[in-house]
């Protein structure tokens, strides 16, 4: 099996983001909440973009710095092993303050990869 290559990555993470915001337009909190196959479908997404954080080259993370790459990488484990402390309020917060400048600084990164 061939790795994937850094560009691919940064590619996988923006389509989850992209999924996820399509997946809660014009979804509120409530809805979410409520919602055991919204927060599930939310959750695998968060899922990829941890994994594939963990691919991105270090240098490529320091172009970045305000990003928060170990927490990035750190969600992923918590959604695997400890899922049943994680609240909708705690991925409501991730979706709605971290994700947006994360898709922005994938977007930035992207342009500087070389294919």
């Amino acid at each position: 099996m061939t790795a994937r290559s850094a560009l691919l990555r940064v590619h996988d993470m923006l389509e989850a983001i992209d999924g996820i915001n399509d997946a809660l337009d014009g979804v509120g909190y409530e809805e979410f909440a409520q919602s055991w196959i919204l927060r599930s479908a939310i959750e695998r997404g968060i899922e990829i973009i941890s994994e594939a954080s963990r691919h991105i080259p270090t240098d490529l993370k320091h172009e970045q710095p305000t990003i928060r790459w170990k927490d990035i990488a750190g969600i992923g484990n918590i959604l695997r092993h400890e899922y049943q402390r994680v609240a909708p309020d705690v991925l409501w917060k991730v979706i709605q303050d971290y994700l947006p400048e994360l898709r922005s600084a994938l977007l930035d990164i992207s342009k500087t990869i070389e294919y």
